[in-house]
């Protein structure tokens, strides 16, 4: 099976339909030698003959009468997937996507991206995974992952990207946080003992490079995996969290924290929507690239 052309399949039903080499030929849109060349090659890989010819007529064989009808149908699905993806209808679709997504673009995208989807495409179930930045490509590539929404990673020309979203940091400490009182300076910020958030269990934050890249370094007095968590002992402690402001807004709401901007003058946080070479033609991811884009852009999603 894996040597054979599945167009063949397409011939023996336009055949077989037809009962004429002549009337497959102009119904597939192909030379009368192009069909008698496709037929040989069906009679060598099923060695059957396949069809007999009766005057003008190409009879078929028992074989031939066994299988069309599972053949028949397999063409039929193929011409209406194929017909179905070039004409993707959002309200009309039955699809899960699979997105891989932090947990700190979740609390940004998930709520109005699930508000559109139940509005223009209420088939489409939504899967959000986290997925590590070293597997992203692979992950894309495999089909295991629709999008992914990350922040700049290193991937191949097969994988393309687009910035949609981009975010300053800020620190976040408690609200009568004696160095919060007014903007901290730089020797201030780094008089203080401060909270690392990364999934990872070594290396540098973006906060932290900024710092060397100036030849500064702050302490480290705990590194943890969720902002939230963070952003509740900081309401409570001397330490102070640098972060995106806008998560930083959302997550700290209700606690008795302040934000200030980060004394460093810093490019701001790019984030990235992903897609593999292989989905980029694909009506439905588009359309599920362009809403992602959309709302990122747009004010539902809190990034004016």
């Amino acid at each position: 099976m894996s040597r054979l052309d599945l167009n063949l399949f397409v011939i023996l039903e336009a055949i077989y339909s037809e009962g004429s080499i002549t009337r497959a030929a102009a119904r597939l849109n192909l030379t009368q030698p192009a069909i008698s060349h496709a037929l040989r090659r069906l009679r060598l890989t099923f060695d059957d003959p396949l069809f007999i010819r009766q005057g003008n007529t190409m009879v078929p064989t028992a074989l031939t009468q066994s299988v069309i009808a599972p053949i028949r149908q397999s063409v039929r699905t193929l011409s209406g997937s194929v017909q179905a993806a070039r004409s993707f209808d959002p309200g009309a679709t039955q699809r899960t996507f699979t997105i891989g997504c932090r947990d700190v673009l979740e609390a940004h995208l998930l709520q109005p991206l699930m508000r559109r989807i139940a509005s223009e495409a209420p088939g489409v179930s939504i899967s959000s995974v986290r997925v590590d930045r070293s597997d992203l490509e692979t992950s894309l590539a495999k089909g295991e992952l629709d999008l992914a929404v990350e922040m700049l990673a290193r991937v191949s020309d097969r994988v393309h990207r687009t910035a949609i979203i981009h975010d300053s940091l800020v620190v976040v400490g408690r609200k009568d946080h004696p160095v919060l009182a007014d903007e901290p300076d730089l020797p201030a910020y780094l008089g203080q003992e401060h909270i690392l958030v990364s999934s990872r269990r070594r290396g540098m934050s973006l906060e932290d490079v900024e710092l060397a890249r100036i030849g500064h370094q702050r302490r480290i007095a705990l590194r943890c995996q969720q902002y939230f968590a963070a952003s509740m002992l900081v309401a409570e402690t001397d330490l102070l969290l640098t972060m995106p402001e806008r998560y930083a807004r959302i997550v700290n709401r209700g606690l008795p924290t302040r934000i200030v901007p980060f004394p460093v003058a810093v490019p701001p946080v790019a984030v990235y929507l992903y897609w593999h070479e292989n989905a980029d033609p694909d009506p439905a991811n588009r359309w599920l690239r362009n809403l992602i884009s959309e709302i990122a852009a747009g004010p539902e999603a809190g990034f004016d």
